[in-house]
């Protein structure tokens, strides 16, 4: 798609040493949901209730493993861009730090509602890092994003039926 890959490129374009810098360790904090995982067990502990580890620490796996299967399914090659941090070698739909990134915003969010808003913020910006980072597409962020939040409202509802919540 031609506006995809002209806004792939605006954004890469922005490219600056400070920005570089953050959007690296946007993308290495939301790898395999490592700062969703970090923040899930510090509530946890807080809040004396060691599901919403347990409940974020399923919705971040099951979101990996499902864009996965979509980069499987959907051979879309990455950006031809010059790639900031570690290089991939996966397919590029759908973003699975942005996935792993919204499921377990929508997890926490059920959790610490007063925190919505900075869990959505820190979702998006990991997921825009990874088009600054030139690893994904527009589309392959707002994919990962969806099917982010799909999961994490499914990880919701079978923890609400088996009465962890």
């Amino acid at each position: 798609m031609r506006w995809e890959r002209h806004l792939e490129h605006s954004i890469v374009g922005l490219r600056a040493d400070w920005l570089d810098s953050c959007s690296i360790a946007l993308s290495w904090i939301g790898t395999l949901g490592l700062v969703w995982v970090a923040i899930a067990v510090a509530l946890a502990l807080f809040r004396r209730r060691p599901s919403v580890a347990l409940t974020v620490v399923a919705a971040d796996l099951l979101a990996d493993l499902l864009a996965d299967l979509g980069k499987a399914l959907v051979h879309r090659h990455r950006p031809f861009e010059h790639q900031l941090g570690p290089p991939s070698s996966t397919h590029s739909f759908p973003s699975g730090h942005t996935a792993t990134s919204f499921a377990c915003a929508t997890v926490l969010s059920y959790f610490a509602p007063r925190l919505r808003v900075p869990l959505y913020v820190l979702a998006t910006l990991i997921g825009l890092s990874r088009i600054y980072n030139a690893m994904h597409y527009p589309t392959d962020v707002l994919g990962g994003a969806v099917l982010g939040v799909l999961v994490g409202l499914l990880v919701l509802r079978a923890a609400r039926r088996s009465r962890h919540l």
